[in-house]
C-alpha cells in the first residue's frame, strides 16, 4: 500500500493552514543580521529579551521574531 503525501500545510491553532515552515537561524546568523557580536545575542537570550527556541542544547531563532524584535527597538526621531 502506497501512502500519498498531502499538499497542504498542517493546520494552525486557528484551524487554517500554517503560512510557511519556520526559517530558524543560529546565533551567528542573528548576530550578523543585527550587526552585533555573538556575545550580545547570547546576552539577549540569557536576559530573555528576544524570543528563541531550544532544539536540544542549541538555541535557534525564528527569522520573523528577529524582525519583530528589530521593529520594536526602533527609536523615532523627535523632529
Amino acid at each position: 500500500m502506497k501512502l500519498e503525501a498531502k499538499n497542504s500545510a498542517p493546520p494552525t491553532a486557528e484551524g487554517g493552514p500554517s503560512p510557511e515552515p519556520l526559517a530558524l537561524l543560529g546565533i551567528p546568523e542573528v548576530a550578523e543580521r543585527l550587526g552585533t557580536p555573538e556575545r550580545f545575542v547570547r546576552r539577549l537570550v540569557a536576559e530573555r529579551r528576544v524570543p528563541f527556541h531550544k532544539v536540544g542544547k542549541y538555541v535557534r531563532f525564528d527569522q520573523r521574531d528577529i524582525d519583530r524584535y528589530l521593529a520594536a527597538q526602533r527609536v523615532e526621531a523627535l523632529i
